[in-house]
C-alpha cells in the first residue's frame, strides 16, 4: 500500500492553462537529444502563422507521446468511426478556398 502511495502524482491545472490554446498545425524538428514540437495556429486569408506553444521533450518522451497518441486515436475511432484525411501528404489548412461575405 504504501508503494503505491508513493507512485501517486498531484498534478495541478490552472484556470489559464485549462483554457487550452487552439492549434491547427504542428511543426516538429529534433536534436540527437530533443524534440521540439512547435504548435502553430494558421487562419484562413492570414499569410502569416504564430506559434501558440512550444513542447520540448526528450526522445524516450517523444516516443512515449507517439505511443499515447496512436493508442488514443485507436480508442477515438472504436467510439467514432474512422479519422479520415482529406487529400495527400502535407496540406497547410490555410491553403483552400477563402470564404467572401
Amino acid at each position: 500500500m504504501e508503494k503505491q502511495a508513493q507512485n501517486n502524482i498531484q498534478i495541478e491545472l490552472s484556470d489559464e492553462i485549462a483554457q487550452g490554446i487552439y492549434s491547427n498545425l504542428a511543426i516538429i524538428a529534433h536534436s540527437s537529444s530533443e524534440f521540439v514540437v512547435d504548435f502553430v495556429r494558421m487562419m484562413p486569408g492570414v499569410p502569416k502563422a504564430k506559434v501558440q506553444s512550444r513542447i520540448i521533450l526528450t526522445p524516450e518522451h517523444a516516443k512515449r507521446l507517439m505511443m499515447a497518441l496512436i493508442d488514443n486515436v485507436k480508442k477515438y475511432e472504436a467510439q467514432n468511426g474512422e479519422i479520415k484525411l482529406q487529400g495527400q501528404g502535407f496540406v497547410p489548412p490555410i491553403m483552400g478556398p477563402i470564404g467572401e461575405a
